[in-house]
Formats: C-alpha cells, structure tokens, sequence
C-alpha cells in the first residue's frame, strides 16, 4: 500500500465497512440544492435524473467536478420527449442534444392502457437521431413486447423491469447480444400501493431524518389511503412488482448487467431513503447482498458509462463512498447503518 502523503488526515474506522457511493441509475431531481443533498445524506453520491431537471439541475451538473464538492452528483436528461411523428421526434432530440444532455429519455408505456402508447417508428427516429448526436436512449416501458421492439431499436437502457410477464429467452438474447442494461427500479410498483395505510418506515428515525414532512403528513390522509386501497392500479401494480422481481433474478443469472435504479424524485418516491429499500428488495427477490452492492456502485457505473471516475474505490477515481457501522455482505440492511459519506473525500453534512 502506498503512504499517505504528507498532511493527509487519518480518520480510524474501527472496524467500520466502506463501500463505494452508491449510484442511483434512475432517479429524478428537481430541486438541485435540496435534492443532491438528500440522495447524498443517504449514501447515494451520483444519481442520472432521468428527465424534467430545470436549469439549476443543469447548473449543479456543471459544477460537480470539483475537489470542495460534499452534494451528489448529478447527470442529466432534460424533458422526457413526447414527440407524436418521426419528423417532430428529430426536431425534439436536437432541441436535447442544443441543452448537453447526457441521456435521451422516451416513454413507451400506456400506463395500463389509460393512455395513448408511443408508436414504433417515432421512437425508432428517436433513437436513430439521438444516436447520430452521440446521445444514448433510456426507455421507460412496461410490457415485454415492447422491451424486445426498443432493443431492435436500438435503445441504451432499459429503464425499468418488465412487469408484465416473466422474461423470455429473447430478451435474454437480445440484452446479451446487445449489452444493454436493466434498471429494475422496483421500490417505483412500491410507490404506487404502499400508502394504502401508513407503512412501518415512516416510524424509522433514519427516513424522518431528511423526508419532507409535509409529503409524510399528506401520505397519512385517510381519504388518500382509502383511494389507493380502492385503486385498480394500484392492485395491478402490486402484480407487476412480483413480476419484476423474478425479471430481474432470471435476468441477473443470465448474466445481464443490473444497474441499481429507483424513480424517485416524484411525490412520495423519497429520494435517497428509497434507494436503501431498493437494496433490500433486490436481495428479496433472491440477489446475493455482494451482486446487488456491485448493481449500485460498480456495475451501475458501466452501465452508465461513468466507471473511468466512479464506482469502485481506487487510485485516481473520485473519493465518493460511504462509512457503514455494519457489514453489508452479511445483511444488506446494513447500507442503512450509516456512519458517514464521502463525496470527493469530503464529509458530507447530514
């Protein structure tokens, strides 16, 4: 091991774990200042906001690499694109390319078939487009058909778990061949059910430390959690969460990279606290703690193309990681268990 050099401060862990900052591969920012901060508190150092950041978002992008920096960083994707013709799919994508975005974003999705669905040849000039600028694509689906139609595409992450039937042996082919990315984001079927009453974590000191309080208190209406218990939707989505989870198990033992992904951003999607769930449900769904701590450092960095500066801990990369009082490998509920995080090996505030 090389010395230290000369001044550098010696901090003694006593036995604590390092990992790596988590990387939030599919998360949402809108407020810059309080929202990196929040990912950060919770040991998430970078997160991909995957569309709808205003200015300051892009600003903070801008600014993050910096040896001061104790906040998340941030990369960004501008709107999520809502063209309805090829020719207009063109116009948008370089209207998001003019911004130096670092991922397109598309929807493909009619969220259970209450809305109209992108059509194939729109989302093709998407990617085509985004492709000829360099860009890469995220797609936000849902059902199987259309994951294995944006793959032909040629789309660059798929941005959230098939959740409508069990994955096939051509997706598995296609994401292989390919070498696409899953981004499971399962802790987002959780958003859409769990306040159907008040779930155990709002009791938990380490989610009321940095959750915004007024989103707590709406959360806990009677008249809210009477309208999700009685949300089709909501129903369905708990299926689509099954459905998930065994996706990304076939799909891990497939050996199809898992870059940890969670949506939050949106009302009731508590940013940073969320990740840690999203933790402990990928080892639900039958992930070893050690497969899913590399889906959220250094796997999600390849994935996400950042892992020259972030991921793993070594010589020449970013100081982003996380000091735990507990051993991750033996209980992955051990992420919550935070006795410090570093960003730029400064100590971020929390």
């Amino acid at each position: 091991m090389d010395a230290a050099p000369t001044g550098a401060e010696r901090i003694a862990l006593g036995g604590r774990s390092v990992i790596p900052g988590l990387i939030n591969a599919h998360g949402h920012v809108n407020d810059a200042d309080r929202d990196l901060k929040t990912y950060a508190a919770y040991g998430v150092t970078t997160v991909f906001s995957l569309g709808g950041e205003a200015p300051p978002v892009f600003a903070a992008r801008a600014a993050q690499n910096v040896p001061t920096l104790n906040r998340a960083r941030v990369f960004v994707s501008g709107p999520v694109l809502t063209p309805s013709s090829p020719e207009q799919a063109r116009t948008m994508v370089a209207g998001v390319a003019a911004q130096n975005v670092d991922f397109v974003k598309i929807r493909v999705d009619d969220n259970l078939g209450t809305t109209p669905k992108m059509p194939p040849d729109v989302y093709r000039a998407v990617i085509d487009e985004a492709h000829k600028r360099g860009l890469r694509v995220a797609v936000h689906l849902f059902y199987l058909a259309d994951a294995k139609s944006v793959l032909d595409a040629g789309a660059d992450l798929v941005a959230h778990s098939v959740r409508d039937l069990d994955a096939d042996p051509a997706l598995v082919a296609s994401l292989k061949q390919k070498g696409i990315c899953l981004c499971p984001t399962l802790m987002r079927e959780v958003s859409t059910f769990v306040y159907e009453s008040t779930p155990p974590f709002f009791s938990d000191p380490l989610f009321l430390a940095h959750a915004d309080k007024q989103q707590v208190t709406t959360l806990q209406e009677p008249a809210r959690q009477e309208a999700m218990r009685k949300s089709p939707s909501a129903q369905r989505y708990k299926t689509a969460l099954e459905v998930a989870s065994r996706n990304v198990k076939r799909l891990s033992d497939a050996g199809i990279p898992i870059a940890m992904g969670t949506d939050t951003g949106p009302a009731g999607r508590f940013q940073g606290y969320f990740e840690l769930m999203e933790l402990e449900l990928m080892v639900k769904a039958g992930l070893t703690p050690k497969q899913v701590l590399a889906a959220a450092t250094r796997d999600a960095a390849r994935c996400m193309k950042v892992d020259r500066d972030l991921g793993t801990i070594e010589a020449g990369k970013w100081a982003d990681f996380v000091v735990l009082d507990g051993d991750p490998l033996a209980n992955i509920s051990n992420t919550k268990r935070i006795n410090a995080v570093y960003i730029a090996g400064n100590r971020v505030p929390r």
